[in-house]
This record gives C-alpha cells, sequence and structure tokens, in this order.
C-alpha cells in the first residue's frame, strides 16, 4: 500500500516545511475568505516560491471567477486549479482551457449516487476527481470540516481522471482509508491541525509515513 499525499491548508513557513519535510507530493493553498486556513496573495506568493517543481501546488477556490483564478495563479505559480464548490461540468472544461492548467474538482459524497453522478458529469472533463464528505448543514465550509464518507462506496471503482479521497483522514485511519477504497491519492487539511488552520508539523509527518506505508 503506497499513495500520493497532499496536504491542504498551507498558510505558514512551518507548514510548508513541515509538509516538504514529510514527503508531500502536493500543496493546497486556500483562496476562500471564510475559511481558517485561507491565505493573501502575498502569502501565496512568500511560500510557493519556495516549493520545487517536483511538488504540485493546487490552489483551492469556491466558484471564483475568472479574474480571481488569473490573479491567485499568477501569484502563488499554481499547477492546479481545485474547485470546492458547485461548479458545473461546463464550468470545469471552462476553466481548464482558459488557464492551460490541470483542474480538480470536489465532489461531494454521502452516497453511492453521488459517485455514479460525478462519473456521469466530471469524468474525464477534471483532471483529478477529489471526493470528500458532504459539509454538515450549519458548516459554511465547503471542505475541511473533518468529517468522512464510507469508504466502501470507492472500493473496485474506475475512473478516467485521477482522483483522491478527502474528508475526515488522519494519522490514525488513512491507512485503512487507502486499503479500503483504493485511493491513489489522499488529501488532508483539519485532520494535521493542532488548531484550526494551524499545522501539526507531527501529525503531517505521521500521516505521510502512514498514507505510503512507510
Amino acid at each position: 500500500m503506497s499513495c500520493m499525499v497532499k496536504i491542504c491548508g498551507i498558510n505558514s513557513e512551518d507548514a510548508l516545511i513541515a509538509a516538504m519535510s514529510a514527503g508531500a507530493d502536493a500543496l493546497g493553498y486556500v483562496f476562500f475568505p471564510p475559511s481558517p486556513r485561507h491565505i493573501s496573495l502575498n502569502g501565496a506568493k512568500t511560500l510557493t516560491k519556495r516549493v520545487p517543481n517536483s511538488i504540485l501546488k493546487v490552489g483551492l477556490f469556491v466558484e471564483a471567477g475568472d479574474e480571481a483564478l488569473e490573479t491567485a495563479i499568477a501569484a502563488g505559480n499554481l499547477d492546479v486549479i481545485q474547485l470546492h464548490g458547485k461548479e458545473s461540468p461546463e464550468r470545469v472544461a471552462e476553466v481548464r482551457e482558459r488557464f492551460g492548467l490541470k483542474v480538480m474538482k470536489a465532489i461531494s459524497v454521502s452516497t453511492a449516487d453521488d459517485i455514479e453522478a460525478a462519473k456521469a458529469h466530471y469524468d474525464g472533463i477534471a483532471d483529478f476527481l477529489l471526493f470528500d464528505a458532504k459539509p454538515p448543514k450549519d458548516s459554511i465550509l465547503p471542505g475541511g470540516n473533518a468529517v468522512s464518507f464510507d469508504w466502501t462506496l470507492l472500493t473496485g471503482q474506475n475512473f478516467k481522471s485521477d482522483w483522491m479521497l478527502a474528508g475526515g483522514l488522519d494519522p490514525d485511519n488513512v491507512a485503512e482509508a487507502v486499503r479500503i477504497s483504493g485511493a491513489p491519492w489522499v488529501d488532508v487539511s483539519s485532520g494535521v491541525e493542532k488548531a484550526k488552520g494551524v499545522k501539526d508539523a507531527r501529525k503531517i509527518a505521521d500521516f505521510v509515513r502512514a498514507a505510503k506505508g512507510y
């Protein structure tokens, strides 16, 4: 068992160093002001300058317009655009074509129907599908809510797009999540934090080690 790891919500030098030192394959930067993990354009510019080309730089956006995307892409020298709102398949294709970057579409999951809908509408259109748990009704955040879904919904599934598992993952359960789902990638944010929006270096290291089967 081994998979690729994305650490999302990088918003400080300490978090950046911890994630890179642990061996993360992708780093996520949240351009969504309501999130406790939000990063400014200047902050993104400062942090992403230190990231080698071997690590993907992913910008997370929620129903952002082209101007906001363009500005953030330039500031963070992004490799991947993560659309974490209710963007349509047409919008996903439009963003991919307009900016010439890989696009990741987050899919909110609670039942098997959500997986099938993703296959029907987004598979092969987005470069990555990110399967995340549906947020609690009282949450304003589309992700990073520390809730998971039934991983067996993904067991044996095949997609045209590359895909990631997210939602409620932490150092203690990620190995089991990968074993059950067969995920080639995992994505974590709140599961490696010591407080909301504040990453924990030890948890990051433990998570990467567990996900990669070290």
